[in-house]
């Protein structure tokens, strides 16, 4: 029996994968499977590695944190990694003021406890998020994501008190949103009820659509109006991916918090929350915090990640490897008819594909098979499905770089 059928008979079929490539070890930009071929990753994790994989400031603080401790439960012995990483992502933050961080394991329970520390500063229980967002598979990640399958079908009932409104993209702008968004406001809830809206500065799952600056800002006048609290969910977008450190830094708005997770850490489990200070303090002790919150091992990688963010100069990087690869697609859009649209700030590149004016996740399908053919793993996206994102690490050398862009050429003409 080989791996794929023992995977197939030990775990359940609802953790779908993209591949059937079973990794054995990696470097950067680079992956080799257990039968020794080469792949150029253009997945990083899920957004997980701009730093790569297995960077040696990422390796090197690890082991020296695993010859210290490995766990404490920070709630019951405090350590001075967490405190710093706090510190620094405060400094850090896109947020006039004081600010406070704290850590947990996931994205989504980064935004779990947004939702909580919103409605305890509040006192309300109302939260607004948008179509085509993605925010996790927890129940109330599921409630917020605005995207059916596969993540919320059979999994019902949601929590109460979570509405959805349009996100501006496709036949929608930024005023018809932010007019169906105030229709909310008299047709389903009353403003004055709502703790937080909840929103990707570019969405992930949904198919790599960035938020027009004119309806990031008419949100977070609508906020200020009502006294409701602008979360910004970097999960996917923070830490260099888009070409700044916080992709909120795009749109000249502050958020109230920011939830952040995958690439925070290098690779290892970390998220957390960094928001106002003054809305952060508004729970109790004890409300905040989990077992593995913070551990010792990601506070660790995760300074090191910012040494190599500023070191590296990555936000720059980010933006030269987007032009590269935006520079190739509009090369092949001519002779490509099925290539609708190319996209995204900085490195958070995609390309959606449709056929006779109807979304195509069939030909999208086999540019990804083509492409894992040729040696580069890439993931899809989208309400449809027809949509391939790039989300190749930020210290991929350049021949690297360019030796995938040749491959992703050759499997697009070739399907």
């Amino acid at each position: 029996m080989d791996w794929n059928d023992r995977r197939l008979a030990a775990t359940p079929r609802g953790v779908g994968i993209s591949t059937q490539v079973f990794i054995a070890k990696a470097k950067n930009a680079e992956v080799w499977d257990i039968d020794g071929r080469r792949y150029i990753d253009f997945a990083a994790g899920i957004a997980v590695l701009n730093t790569g994989h297995l960077h040696p400031k990422v390796k090197t603080a690890v082991s020296a944190q695993l010859e210290a401790f490995s766990h404490s439960c920070y709630q019951v012995m405090p350590y001075t990694g967490y405190v710093a990483l706090a510190e620094k992502l405060n400094q850090l933050a896109p947020i006039s003021g004081p600010c406070k961080s704290f850590f947990l394991t996931t994205g989504a329970e980064a935004v779990e406890n947004a939702i909580k520390i919103a409605r305890v500063a509040t006192g309300r229980a109302g939260v607004i998020a948008f179509s085509g967002g993605f925010h996790g598979r927890t129940l109330m990640g599921m409630a917020l994501t605005g995207k059916v399958a596969p993540y919320k079908i059979g999994f019902g009932p949601f929590p109460a008190d979570v509405y959805h409104a349009p996100f501006p993209c496709g036949d929608i702008s930024s005023s018809g949103a932010l007019a169906c968004l105030k229709a909310l406001f008299k047709s389903s809830v009353d403003p004055k009820r709502i703790a937080a809206m909840i929103i990707e500065p570019e969405q992930g799952e949904g198919g790599f659509y960035p938020v027009p600056r004119e309806f990031m800002q008419g949100l977070r006048q609508i906020c200020d109006e009502h006294g409701i609290v602008l979360i910004a969910d970097e999960i996917q977008t923070g830490f260099a991916r888009t070409g700044k450190l916080f992709a909120m830094a795009h749109f000249n708005v502050e958020p109230d918090l920011i939830t952040v997770a995958k690439s925070l850490a290098g690779g290892f489990p970390l998220s957390g929350v960094i928001g106002r200070a003054e809305l952060m303090d508004a729970a109790a002790p004890g409300g905040l915090g989990g077992t593995y919150g913070g551990s010792p091992i990601g506070i660790a990688a995760a300074l090191a990640v910012l040494e190599v963010i500023e070191e590296e100069q990555l936000c720059t990087r980010a933006n030269i490897i987007g032009s590269k690869i935006k520079a190739r697609l509009e090369g092949l859009k001519a002779g490509t008819p099925q290539i609708h649209d190319i996209r995204g700030l900085g490195a958070m590149v995609a390309v959606e594909f449709t056929e006779n004016g109807q979304p195509s996740p069939e030909f999208t399908t086999k540019v990804k098979t083509q492409a894992q053919n040729l040696g580069l793993i890439l993931l899809s996206c989208g309400m449809y499905g027809n949509v391939i994102r790039f989300l190749c690490p930020l210290t991929i050398e350049d021949s690297v770089l360019d030796e995938a862009l040749g491959m992703l050429e050759q499997a697009i003409k070739s399907a």
